[in-house]
């Protein structure tokens, strides 16, 4: 699929000044760039629909784990006192 992007002349030139840095062409940093955001909004939208899918389990069976236990976990890591992960409970 052929796409044209309009940039004005300042982005133009920032970007044909990564890709010389680079050695790359001016395509391949704008095709980079665009991938690079796709994936990164992807991950975000992957996170949110985690994130309400975690929100309904809770609201359905009230089982959790608090910012305290997690952190205490946390922290005993890398020690001769590690903890076992913390067990989620009501």
């Amino acid at each position: 699929m052929a796409v044209s992007v309009k940039l004005d002349d300042d982005m133009r030139e920032r970007v044909q000044t990564v890709a010389d840095s680079k050695q790359r062409s001016a395509h391949w940093v704008m095709r980079e760039a665009i991938r690079t955001y796709v994936e990164k909004e992807e991950a975000q939208q992957n996170l949110d629909q985690a994130s309400q899918e975690a929100m309904e389990h809770y609201r359905k069976t009230g089982l959790h784990v608090t910012h305290a236990e997690v952190t205490k976990w946390l922290e005993s890591w890398g020690t001769d006192d590690e903890l076992d992960p913390p067990q989620c409970h009501r």
